[in-house]
């Protein structure tokens, strides 16, 4: 992988510039739930309609400055993506130009490519964003009230066990994977260009329970890697509604007390909601990383072919 990432150096500027527009997409998403919980304590709660409206332009600038942060980011990092993807096409597809045709595999000029592409995309837009998110949370929650906020550095941990498990489990499936993809496709591209051998040969029938048998190998091992990174959402999702219940529970204590007011244990659940949000895109950003290493691996493999 590190073979081909060199030919992301002509866009140094990209890469910095898409990340850092969405770590300030991300700062402005984590003042929301303060902002919220001042309009709940001093507005909502004193009636106070003025300053209700005065933090709501607040938030709808929060929200502005937000989006054109984020759309920019997405500019950069598409601009990166595509530019890497081109140039690397070009120079595999010069070195596949230079093998013997029994090397030639026109598959990772497509599909591998593709997800490089894509993996690039991703990981310029989410790979700091999201762990930015992530304990940008929990440190503004410390903020609020340290007894509630311990609840996250309970939950962060298991979530990240979860999804890092699934990643080990998933990368060397992945390759088996496209390996099979190249050995389904390889067979028809055999078929199709010996067609009158295998008719004058009265070979169809082999032909295709060949193909039948590596189509279903293919089929076999996509499931059995898409059962394993499914188990990501589902698991995410019931710690962090069980870390949802407990704050509302601690919180709702505090309150009864006197140590919380209603908008703090709000903010709590908002920043709650936003590590659910971010630890989803992670675990997705991370099946997708995969899958790039996994391919970029592979045409760094034909790089390295001796032609």
């Amino acid at each position: 992988m590190k073979q081909i990432l060199k030919y992301l150096k002509e866009y140094k500027k990209e890469c910095i510039c898409a990340p850092l527009f969405k770590l300030l997409e991300a700062s402005f998403e984590l003042i929301v739930p303060l902002v919220m919980a001042a309009i709940i304590d001093n507005g909502i709660t004193a009636s106070d309609k003025p300053y209700i409206w005065k933090m709501g332009g607040v938030l709808v600038l929060l929200a502005a400055v937000g989006l054109v942060s984020s759309v920019t980011a997405q500019y950069f990092a598409a601009k990166a993506a595509v530019g890497f993807s081109t140039k690397l096409r070009h120079i595999l597809f010069e070195k596949i130009e230079s093998l013997s045709f029994s090397k030639m595999d026109i598959t990772r000029m497509t599909s591998d490519i593709n997800q490089v592409q894509s993996g690039v995309n991703l990981v310029l837009r989410l790979f700091l964003r999201s762990p930015f998110i992530v304990f940008g949370a929990m440190a503004m929650a410390f903020t609020v009230n340290v007894r509630a906020a311990m609840v996250f550095v309970v939950t962060i941990p298991l979530l990240s066990i979860v999804v890092f498990s699934v990643m080990v489990a998933s990368l060397p499936l992945y390759k088996k994977v496209q390996s099979s993809l190249d050995t389904v496709l390889s067979h028809t591209r055999e078929n199709l260009e010996g067609t009158r051998v295998i008719r004058a040969f009265n070979k169809q029938n082999d032909e295709i329970d060949s193909f039948n048998r590596d189509n279903e190998l293919l089929t076999n091992m996509q499931q059995v890697v898409g059962r394993i990174s499914a188990l990501t959402n589902p698991l995410t999702f019931i710690i962090i509604n069980i870390a949802t219940i407990a704050v509302i529970v601690s919180g709702g204590k505090q309150v009864y007390a006197g140590i919380l007011t209603q908008g703090e244990v709000v903010a709590l659940v908002n920043y709650m909601s936003q590590i659910l949000v971010e630890l989803i895109k992670l675990a997705n950003l991370i099946v997708q990383v995969t899958k790039a290493v996994a391919c970029g691996n592979r045409i760094a493999d034909v790089l390295s072919i001796p032609s």
